[in-house]
């Protein structure tokens, strides 16, 4: 976590109003490139959502979760016994769900054990079991002072359905959600995932669309980026100081992404504290920090590519909107110009959709492509000149 968050005023409010719903109507996405800040500021609306009387639960959702639907249902008791583990169920209650204590039903709380066999009792699909234990949770959480409880789940680009195993663990978990909104229980979604999630929430189910509120992160302006670089050092007994140029440097080549932000002032940071105490005059040794950069963040991504998707992504980076939105139409040209060997626009498309694959373009719903990893274009142009 940043010692300061700069910017996200907005984003910010955004959430606040959601967390104002009486019945939830609308569930949150935070999208955006890697590097952007997601997590962070999901971190930072959980206190902000416990300070408004919604409890909060989730995790990162890994690849293992969309494998099939009952790793979904897993994954979401797991999430839900975290808050409910305390409350108390009574002999009567028990027995009319159906079952008695077992020993995975310690004291009769509400844990995971109870969550689960409750789960494995009831009959029908899974998204059948998930909303009876569900509802089971509020009738509860109800009859205490909780407005609701959000269900935060980062990585949430991971999750797909898989049609070919008649497993949609993706479309079960917005069923099963706008099913218990419908009833008015105020359990609310926040996803954050890389700019391909909501396309992929409209796909599985077209009414996502109206389910939720999308919030897609930007890079920081110039006066945001300032602050994110002065603010955590403003102490007094801070032993290290950034002037203007160097402030101004640090803003430039970070582009306004506060990883990278992070990551360049981390090293000045260190570099001012070795150059003082050896009496030398503090300067910003830009290339290499750029080149440690390089080697930490893009190298791993780059070397994903195979040579010719390579030669196709040099090309891009070529283009005067790279670091924007581009098209097939507009990539095929640049081709033509930088490159000895053509490509068809549908081997492009091919070698897009393989670069989808590798994490390093995105498709975005109107049929444009943008790379996935942020300031992608200027890395690839330090490596043929190099």
């Amino acid at each position: 976590m940043p010692p300061y968050l700069a910017g996200r005023v907005k984003e910010t409010q955004e959430f606040l109003k959601l967390l104002e719903q009486d019945t939830v109507l609308t569930n949150l996405i935070l999208t955006g490139l890697r590097g952007i800040g997601k997590t962070v500021l999901l971190e930072t609306l959980k206190p902000l959502a416990i300070n408004a009387g919604w409890l909060w639960t989730g995790s990162n959702l890994s690849e293992s979760t969309s494998v099939s639907e009952d790793h979904l249902a897993m994954r979401i008791l797991t999430d839900a016994s975290v808050i409910t583990e305390n409350i108390v169920i009574t002999e009567e209650e028990i027995r009319t769900i159906g079952f008695t204590s077992t020993p995975s039903i310690k004291q009769n709380k509400m844990n995971l054990g109870f969550l689960l066999a409750m789960y494995g009792t009831r009959p029908g699909l899974v998204s059948d079991k998930l909303k009876y234990v569900l509802e089971f949770v509020w009738a509860h959480l109800k009859k205490t002072s909780v407005k609701g409880v959000v269900f935060a789940y980062d990585e949430a680009q991971n999750m797909s359905d898989h049609a070919q195993k008649d497993q949609y663990p993706l479309s079960t978990l917005l069923d099963v959600f706008q099913s218990v909104q419908r009833q008015g229980i105020p359990f609310m979604l926040a996803l954050v995932g890389l700019p391909t999630l909501f396309p992929k929430l409209v796909e599985s189910r077209t009414y996502a669309e109206r389910m939720f509120r999308v919030i897609s992160l930007t890079k920081l302006n110039e006066t945001e980026s300032k602050d994110a670089i002065i603010k955590p050092i403003e102490d007094v007994k801070c032993p290290v100081k950034f002037d203007n140029t160097s402030t101004s440097l640090i803003t430039k080549h970070s582009g306004g992404y506060p990883y990278f932000i992070q990551f360049i002032c981390r090293e000045v940071y260190d570099i001012f504290l070795q150059q003082s105490s050896q009496g030398i005059k503090m300067s910003v040794p830009i290339q290499g920090i750029i080149g440690k950069l390089d080697t930490d963040f893009f190298a791993g991504r780059w070397s994903k590519a195979t040579d010719r998707q390579r030669d196709l992504l040099s090309a891009i980076a070529t283009l005067d909107n790279a670091n924007e939105e581009f098209t097939v139409a507009e990539i095929a040209e640049k081709v033509k110009e930088v490159l000895a060997k053509p490509m068809s626009p549908s081997h492009i498309n091919q070698m897009l959709q393989a670069l989808i694959a590798e994490g390093l373009i995105y498709k975005n719903r109107y049929g444009k492509y943008s790379f996935a990893v942020p300031l992608l274009a200027e890395y690839i142009m330090r490596q043929k000149v190099d």
